[in-house]
């Protein structure tokens, strides 16, 4: 049990390392600019707080106790995702670039076996990775059916369990109901061996990055292999992004007028972390007083990359464990 349980805050610690970096792009992009990349970006984000919450379900479903309040929750970028996942690759805090998207973003949601679809006028990506999000959680998935088998395993509070507040939720009491949360991480995020689509069919998140990179909406087509990036165009301006520095650090702001708006989104970002960690232990109606820190997030975030600093770069929020104290 200490090792699904392990496992499990794993996947919590890795749901919640891929926000910074998506959030840092979506904010990155100027007020009216880029707008069907900004609307996928913004629909992946929220799937992943979606997932973030199933992984904090499964957890407290075996009686665990998801952690988000601690500094080693807070991931150091550039650096690794936890549990392993892709080995080699080094994600980074960047503003939103088609190279941000095919060599981070289509990479950290890649499936074992990407399918490939044609594309107008362009040639069809083919990524790989040592390890993929959907092997992580196929090993979590066996480690549940192994210990539901010989013992009872789902001893947690059913007040513990999240159900509204954020769509797409699922109570977990049992093997089938964990298995239907995890099931719903991994299709959300790379389809399946034979479809692009989720369960809503909509793309999963490594299509819909793939959509930002080929500059086309992935549509059904008549044939093999059924779908191509052919429908609606999905344009990219570079000019509509914000001249965001890269991976900052506080350092970087010391004695300057950043610093303390750096500083104030730090507060902010740590206490929505915290509310977190209170709603997934025993207080899941102060998903209220989280929903209210992520608005307060992006209006931060967005002040703060309108700032110029030195180099003709603007600043970044460094997403930096900084409690009140």
């Amino acid at each position: 049990m200490d090792g699904l349980r392990a496992a499990l805050q794993a996947a919590i610690a890795l749901e919640h390392a891929t926000l910074p970096p998506y959030l840092y792009a979506l904010y990155s992009i100027q007020p009216g600019k880029n707008v069907l990349a900004a609307r996928i970006l913004r629909s992946i984000v929220m799937q992943e707080m979606t997932h973030l919450a199933l992984g904090c379900n499964v957890l407290n479903a075996v009686g665990g106790s998801p952690s988000l309040n601690q500094p080693d929750f807070f991931p150091t970028y550039p650096g690794p995702l936890p549990g392993g996942i892709d080995n080699g690759l080094k994600v980074p805090l960047a503003p939103l670039s088609l190279d941000q998207v095919q060599h981070t973003f289509m990479v950290i949601e890649e499936p074992e076996d990407p399918l490939v679809f044609p594309v107008l006028a362009d040639a069809a990506l083919a990524l790989s990775a040592p390890k993929t999000i959907g092997q992580f959680y196929a090993g979590i998935k066996q480690q549940l059916q192994t210990l539901a088998q010989t013992q009872e395993i789902f001893t947690g509070e059913a007040a513990r369990q999240l159900t509204s507040g954020i769509s797409g939720l699922i109570e977990v009491t049992d093997v089938a109901s964990a298995l239907a949360a995890i099931d719903l991480i991994v299709v959300q995020g790379e389809g399946t061996k034979t479809t692009p689509l989720d369960a809503v069919n909509e793309p999963a998140h490594y299509y819909r990055f793939a959509e930002i990179f080929h500059q086309r909406m992935l549509i059904p087509q008549t044939g093999d292999p059924g779908f191509a990036y052919a429908g609606d165009p999905v344009p990219f301006e570079p000019a509509g992004v914000l001249p965001v520095t890269s991976n900052p650090t506080p350092a970087l702001y010391v004695g300057t007028a950043t610093e303390p708006m750096n500083d104030a989104f730090n507060y902010t970002y740590t206490s929505l972390l915290g509310a977190l960690h209170e709603t997934f232990n025993g207080a899941p109606d102060n998903i209220d007083t989280a929903i209210g820190l992520m608005e307060s997030v992006k209006r931060q975030a967005r002040t703060l990359m309108a700032q110029p600093i030195a180099g003709g770069k603007n600043a970044g929020p460094t997403f930096t464990y900084r409690p009140v104290e």
